[in-house]
């Protein structure tokens, strides 16, 4: 195998295709990245077993074809080190591939291509089609709830539910739920819901832009596809069934305030300080038109502070973890926030005060 690239063109590639590749692997042949040189066409492919991401590489010129993996995180460092108008020429040779550019020469270990793991395409039922735009969004307002590496194993990824006219998308670790929504003329009698992995999800959302063009998405059985752009995605999906999202969601709040988002997301970060940094709790104390908030922590410092709100029903105190409060902020795009309460032992229902299709469900906890 030999081929020529400028290293703008397969940098970009290199670190989207190696960021799929775990830094732990139980099989050297992980941490590689194959690269296929055939029938005028070039390919990375990374996986980690359970997503698998290919790219077809433009204007590379291929003088002698084959297929070999290398390591992924060298070829990647490598490449950054280059100059940025840098020409590479790889070659094979033996079980070695020598990369070249310029005066500079470096000679990397390989394995066989035929080690290497693929992920078998099966055939999918289901296709649903958005803008990237529409699709990022919804991923950003949702990801950052999945749970990480939790027993219960649904929980590390994200509920993609296709039903009549819309798509959505949930995701909760068992203290907070995220949930986004999104309208599409996509007709179906039946509600479809899969679970796709939290690698998965953060894969995705490294390839979609904020760009009006349309990918789709294509579900099978045990697995979902895309393409984007040059780039082939593929994961697993997870078997297991995901918690019923609808009776998580408070109902029958009549506590209802309404506050600027930034003033109230300054408040809880400055509260935060101060807050124990292991529990992350503070204590919110709603009275007419004021929100009070409290932290301590084992050192027996404190923190208070104070905002107007508009709040006009009874007084009521509650306790949260400060970071799940924050992290809902972040991710709503309105200037104003309304949050529901019932009592001091409901989950609190956290929205834009305007017409939004997110929404964010946040447990008490008990200070």
């Amino acid at each position: 195998m030999k081929l020529t690239i400028n290293r703008e063109d397969i940098l970009t590639p290199l670190q989207i295709i190696s960021g799929v590749v775990e830094r732990k692997q139980t099989m050297p042949v992980l941490s590689n990245i194959l690269l296929i040189a055939e029938e005028g066409n070039v390919s990375l492919t990374g996986t980690n077993m359970e997503v698998e991401l290919v790219c077809k590489l433009d204007n590379v010129q291929i003088e002698a074809e084959g297929q070999i993996t290398i390591p992924a995180r060298k070829l990647v460092d490598i490449c950054r080190s280059l100059k940025s108008d840098s020409v590479i020429q790889l070659s094979l040779e033996g079980d070695k591939l020598h990369l070249r550019s310029s005066k500079s020469h470096f000679s990397l270990s390989t394995l066989p291509a035929d080690q290497f793991p693929n992920i078998e395409e099966n055939e999918h039922d289901l296709a649903v089609t958005f803008l990237q735009k529409d699709f990022k969004n919804m991923l950003d307002a949702t990801s950052f709830a999945m749970a990480q590496q939790d027993v219960r194993y649904y929980l590390n990824g994200m509920l993609l539910e296709l039903g009549d006219r819309y798509v959505r998308m949930v995701s909760t670790d068992g203290h907070r739920l995220a949930l986004s929504t999104l309208a599409t003329g996509f007709e179906r009698e039946e509600v479809k819901q899969v679970i796709v992995p939290r690698k998965g999800i953060i894969e995705l959302g490294r390839l979609l832009t904020n760009g009006e063009n349309e990918v789709t998405l294509s579900i099978g059985d045990s697995h979902i596809y895309s393409q984007i752009g040059n780039y082939k995605f593929t994961s697993k999906l997870i078997d297991g069934k995901f918690p019923d999202y609808n009776r998580v969601i408070p109902k029958g709040g009549d506590k209802v305030m309404i506050a600027d988002r930034v003033s109230l997301k300054e408040m809880f970060t400055r509260a935060s300080i101060l807050s124990h940094e292991n529990i992350r709790g503070i204590q919110l104390h709603l009275s007419h038109n004021q929100l009070q908030v409290f932290a301590n922590n084992p050192e027996h410092e404190q923190a208070e502070d104070c905002l107007d709100v508009n709040y006009v029903q009874d007084d009521l105190q509650i306790g949260f973890n400060v970071s799940y409060l924050i992290e809902a902020m972040n991710v709503i795009a309105s200037d104003n926030i309304k949050m529901t309460l019932l009592n001091s032992n409901s989950s609190a229902l956290i929205e834009s005060s305007e017409e939004s299709d997110n929404l964010y469900v946040i447990m008490p906890m008990r200070l």
